[in-house]
């Protein structure tokens, strides 16, 4: 049995509109998809920029205190001169001040 004329043409806009129906729900599961991943990659990465977050405030704290522990052992370095000197100037003047002489070429020459 032959169908007629109309019909058969409003089958084959009926079936094109079908097939392109299942291009767009492909293409939406595809974006879905795609938008996953992405969401995914996004959290680790904030895992990650929270990790270094948290690894770099501990090296600023690490820096800070080596900071603080380089400024108070260069005061009692210089402490520490200061007393030899006043040592050694009370036992021999002279050696004192050669002494002083040599320290201070020793400081501009860096």
């Amino acid at each position: 049995m032959t169908l007629p004329r109309r019909l058969e043409d409003a089958l084959a806009r009926l079936a094109a509109a079908v097939d392109h129906l299942e291009a767009a729900a492909e293409r939406q599961a595809d974006a879905i998809a795609a938008r996953g991943d992405l969401e995914e990659e996004f959290l680790v990465l904030q895992d990650d920029r929270s990790r270094l977050a948290v690894e770099l405030d501990g090296a600023l704290a690490r820096s800070r205190t080596l900071l603080a522990a380089t400024t108070d052992v260069s005061a009692r370095l210089d402490r520490a001169g200061a007393t030899v000197e006043t040592v050694l100037a009370h036992l021999d003047p002279a050696s004192s001040e050669a002494l002083h002489d040599r320290g201070a070429a020793a400081d501009s020459s860096e």
